[in-house]
């Protein structure tokens, strides 16, 4: 297994209804996916890389809720502006940063059980023309769609708790 890409990599859809509420399940249910996965793990475990050289849980914690701050704003934008051009950042960069080692993955937890109840609720209400609306990621010079986003957000919450999963497993923590 690589792992790197757990669950393999994303890989966009055409559209289907029983897609889009997968998709919306999927995004709804994060914060209680990754709360269940990393509830039992201590400090030293928290501080674990999930692959060398990857990020450790703790890190993969905050990554999540930096992404998804990000996410849930770039879907407003693309919803409600003529394909906005986004501002791209670096995740690494995010990933170590003094926050992440002095707040705990408990406050990550909080804030993305709050963060997706609003994007859930935003998501669920979109028409098929809002889901066809698009932004502009100017870092792959490409127009995104908002469907290819769910998508790709609905893979990215699961990528991460597989990672983390897989090193539960590998290491047999639970």
């Amino acid at each position: 297994m690589d792992l790197r890409y757990p669950i393999d990599q994303y890989k966009p859809q055409p559209y289907s209804e029983e897609l889009r509420l997968q998709w919306l399940n999927d995004i709804h249910f994060l914060p209680q996916d990754l709360e269940r996965v990393i509830e039992n793990l201590d400090e030293v475990q928290l501080n674990t890389p999930y692959r060398p050289d990857g990020w450790t849980v703790k890190q993969v914690v905050h990554h999540l809720c930096d992404s998804h701050m990000n996410a849930y704003i770039r879907f407003k934008l693309a919803v409600l502006e003529d394909n906005p051009v986004i501002k791209p950042y670096n995740e690494n960069d995010w990933a170590h940063t003094s926050d992440v080692d002095r707040v705990p993955v408990n406050v990550c937890t909080t804030l993305l059980h709050a963060l997706h109840i609003k994007w859930y609720s935003f998501l669920k209400n979109l028409s098929p023309d809002q889901l066809q609306r698009t932004l502009h990621h100017p870092e792959h010079k490409k127009d995104l769609t908002v469907w290819f986003l769910l998508g790709m957000y609905a893979w990215h919450g699961k990528h991460h708790v597989a990672h983390i999963q897989n090193l539960i497993d590998r290491n047999k923590w639970k």
